[in-house]
């Protein structure tokens, strides 16, 4: 058994624990009050790993939820980024089940987000959109889900919309092959690439060449 002979109060909410055998280890306040740590308790072996712990599921529960503080993150992106801040699989994935909880994370709610910011500030097709949310961990039923009634021709029409003023002074054909590659590039493909940029070409009050 161990003994804390003092607790010392840091400046970031977190507290020193002194013991018996001269050693110390750091931990936040909240873990300490929730712990119960006073002076002159007797803490195990066992006890102080659970500390060490329980300090450390605080720690990488506060980091993911500055992450998602961000914007709404998969299950896969936040494991990600605390994997890649030292944290172990096991702490993760008790975070990402108290995320889970607590209703903050949840894949199919990423997807809908993720669909309806594109649609409505980056409009994509729907196959390179389908791609992010893969590479993003989204499996593919809740895809599927998510991307129930996109409308590719609409999408298209808008991100013509958007980048036709700095091609309007284009002719034609300098006007068709510069959307054009622009749509490709958001994952539009050809027919549908083609029908919006005539008809934001005429939209500019143009006509379209035979």
């Amino acid at each position: 058994m161990f003994t804390v002979t003092a607790i010392q109060t840091g400046r970031t909410k977190s507290v020193r624990i002194h013991l018996d055998t001269g050693s110390a280890c750091n931990i936040s306040a909240a873990v300490a009050v929730e712990a119960g740590i006073c002076e002159g308790q007797a803490l195990s072996g066992h006890e102080i790993n659970s500390l060490r712990s329980a300090e450390e599921f605080h720690r990488s529960l506060n980091c993911a939820l500055g992450i998602i503080g961000v914007r709404p993150r998969s299950e896969k992106e936040i494991s990600a980024r605390l994997a890649r801040r030292g944290f172990d699989t096991e702490t993760i994935q008790q975070v990402l089940g108290r995320l889970k909880e607590r209703g903050l994370v949840d894949d199919a709610a990423f997807a809908r987000f993720w669909r309806d910011n594109r649609e409505y500030f980056r409009p994509l097709g729907s196959r390179l959109l389908e791609s992010e949310l893969r590479q993003k961990g989204i499996d593919a039923d809740t895809i599927g889900e998510a991307l129930v009634g996109i409308d590719d021709e609409l999408g298209a029409y808008r991100a013509a919309q958007r980048k036709v003023r700095t091609l309007s002074p284009l002719e034609y054909s300098s006007f068709r092959r510069r959307l054009g590659a622009f749509l490709k590039r958001r994952g539009f493909d050809y027919a549908i690439a083609a029908r919006a940029i005539d008809r934001v070409w005429q939209e500019q009050g143009n006509a379209v060449p035979d």
